[in-house]
């Protein structure tokens, strides 16, 4: 086994396939090893690459096997699967990873460190918390729509349920009033946990210069920029453009025969953030709207033009590119005038 030079791992809870090849891609081994044998296994290899789709339990895996000398590649799961024959099982798919990774031109994912999976677990949790509290303030409504009692969506909006159901003299069932209350217990404990998580995520925000940096570009809060921080690659394997592309703010493509054919915006790559990016160019509009932008501005210029949605997607593809050139250029932001002045 010493012309092994790339490793590809079937990943499991139990049981892992591996894949053995040589630098002519000829087979050298097809094994299958328990979890406590894995480690001991590629230990005893000497250093090469060794190739794992980019799911559960892969980074920690992936930091595990670094510690032993070798290369780690991740690969998206969506990339291996052209590369599986026929028939789809664990030996299949362990070829295929290695065939995907011994690709030039294939996209690895980085291995994630321990803090930025952490900080990942603190941003998916609130972000747990806040679906969980919409889906209880939508469930309360349509219970009490039922009764009568109709209200606009949103939080902004639950004080008026909560009236409702304490008003003694309202018209509605002993049973309703008292599921309701049961509601709002669980709104409000779950706006506390929110609230605590919020103070979390502005600390962490505040103890990386990148983070801090980040937070220079209006519309870009803490919660933007941990997530930009903990989930974006490393911008150095992007242009701006590419990374605009990446996060999904740009037309889908159906070009053929020399014709550029651009349809909707394709929405692929990390959902987190284009929300966020997206989130934060509505709160520039509304901004926009209070105090009008510089005239001749393309802001201005796109809002006499055009819709504001359209626009606001536009403003989140540009917040992309100058994220992009912060974290590159290591430079605080720099509002339009001030870059041409």
């Amino acid at each position: 086994m010493s012309d092994v030079c790339i490793i590809g791992i079937d990943l499991a809870k139990r049981v892992f396939q591996l894949h053995g090849a040589a630098a002519d891609g000829s087979v050298v081994f097809r094994k299958k090893l328990s979890r406590d044998r894995l480690l001991p296994f590629l230990a005893a290899q000497p250093r090469c690459v060794v190739a794992m789709e980019a799911c559960a339990t892969a980074h920690n895996w992936g930091r595990e096997i670094e510690n032993l000398g070798h290369i780690v590649r991740l690969i998206p799961p969506i990339y291996v699967k052209p590369f599986v024959k026929r028939q789809k099982n664990d030996a299949a798919d362990a070829e295929a990873i290695v065939k995907a990774a011994s690709r030039p031109t294939m996209r690895f994912v980085a291995v994630k460190s321990e803090a930025q999976q952490a900080r990942a677990m603190l941003f998916r949790t609130r972000d747990l918390l806040v679906r969980q509290r919409t889906q209880l303030i939508n469930a309360v409504r349509g219970h009490l729509a039922e009764h009568g009692v109709v209200t606009a969506q949103g939080p902004a909006h639950l004080k008026r349920l909560a009236d409702a159901i304490a008003d003694e003299t309202s018209p509605l069932p002993e049973l309703v009033r008292n599921l309701g209350l049961l509601f709002l217990e669980q709104i409000d404990m779950l706006d506390t946990r929110i609230n605590d998580l919020d103070k979390k995520l502005r600390a962490v925000a505040g103890q990386a210069t990148t983070t801090r940096r980040l937070q220079t570009m209006p519309g870009v809060g803490p919660i933007t920029a941990v997530a930009v921080e903990t989930f974006a690659p490393a911008m150095q394997t992007f242009s701006g453009r590419d990374f605009a592309a990446w996060l999904g703010l740009v037309p889908r493509q159906c070009s053929t025969g020399g014709k550029p054919r651009l349809g909707k915006t394709s929405k692929m790559g990390r959902r987190d953030i284009r929300r966020l990016l997206i989130i934060g160019a509505m709160s520039v509009l509304k901004a926009s709207a209070r105090s009008a932008p510089p005239v001749n501005s393309w802001l201005s210029r796109m809002l006499a033009q055009k819709p504001r949605m359209l626009v606001a997607i536009a403003l989140a593809n540009k917040m992309a590119r100058s994220i992009w050139a912060m974290m590159t250029k290591q430079e605080d932001y720099r509002g339009p005038v001030a870059a041409t002045a």
